[in-house]
């Protein structure tokens, strides 16, 4: 069983932290619906003032959560602080910002609280569609207040995975169907948490504030989230870029592993994308 938290109530932290994250999300929402102005960011990605409205908003809540914890969020400029904290957020405002802009519902806030490395709480709400995953270490996985709980199958024939064709081709041959794609990636992992996909892969370069809280939930609820070597990710480190990434039932997580590895000129030939 995970061991919980030794700084930090988890049980008493779920409640405000859902309360928190879901007013988050209805301040999207507002904008979703009358429209928010947009821009691109030095890196060529899109950000809105959506964006930064829900991360200013979740700046000022969630430190009374966790006093002296760190902050790491897509909208606010990364400094070096973080690393000497036990406790740090991971936030991503709104995962699925392009959706976003396009008015299409595939986007999500994304909320973890990571202790040495490890989230230990996490939230993804999709106030669209009213859904909300939340998971504590040790505590469960739930999707509106429903424990979920992951099959552990090996077998990949039929299996239904989301992911980018240039991941999902390669493994056709082995009976892999294409699943539902949810552009949000932590959106797509949470599916996996839920039953809705059989599994789900990302390229290289998924963010902390992308995978952190989809990657608890996804382990409280049977399924775990790993490299393509096989290794969980850690968070809170100086880079906040991870590799090649796979969420599935254990079982079926190392076939999807050991396909991969069979299929690697198709691994090395992948630009870094979601």
């Amino acid at each position: 069983m995970a061991t919980p938290s030794a700084t930090i109530d988890l049980e008493r932290l779920s409640d405000p932290l859902a309360e928190i994250v879901r007013e988050a999300g209805a301040i999207a929402l507002g904008y979703f619906k009358s429209g928010a102005e947009r821009w691109t960011k030095a890196d060529d990605s899109p950000v809105t003032e959506a964006d930064i409205a829900v991360d200013r908003f979740l700046a000022a809540r969630l430190p009374e959560l966790a006093p002296g914890a760190g902050w790491l969020s897509e909208e606010t400029a990364d400094t070096t602080e973080r690393l000497d904290k036990r406790l740090t957020w991971v936030v991503d405002p709104i995962d699925g910002t392009r959706a976003f802009i396009e008015g299409a519902p595939e986007w999500v806030v994304s909320v973890a609280l990571v202790e040495d490395g490890q989230p230990v709480v996490g939230m993804v709400f999709d106030p669209c569609n009213d859904i909300a995953f939340i998971a504590t270490r040790g505590g469960g996985a739930f999707r509106n207040g429903v424990r979920m709980a992951t099959p552990n199958p090996a077998e990949l024939s039929g299996a239904k995975v989301g992911g980018p064709q240039a991941l999902l081709g390669p493994l056709k041959s082995y009976g892999v169907q294409k699943g539902r794609w949810h552009y949000a990636l932590a959106n797509r992992l949470v599916k996996v948490a839920a039953g809705d996909l059989d599994a789900a892969l990302a390229r290289p370069n998924a963010h902390d504030w992308d995978i952190a809280a989809a990657h608890l939930i996804l382990e409280e609820a049977g399924a775990k989230l790993t490299g393509f070597d096989g290794a969980a990710p850690t968070y809170n480190r100086p880079t906040t870029r991870h590799g090649g990434l796979i969420a599935a039932p254990p079982a079926r997580a190392q076939a999807l592993k050991d396909a991969l590895h069979a299929e690697r000129d198709a691994l090395d030939a992948l630009e870094p994308y979601r």
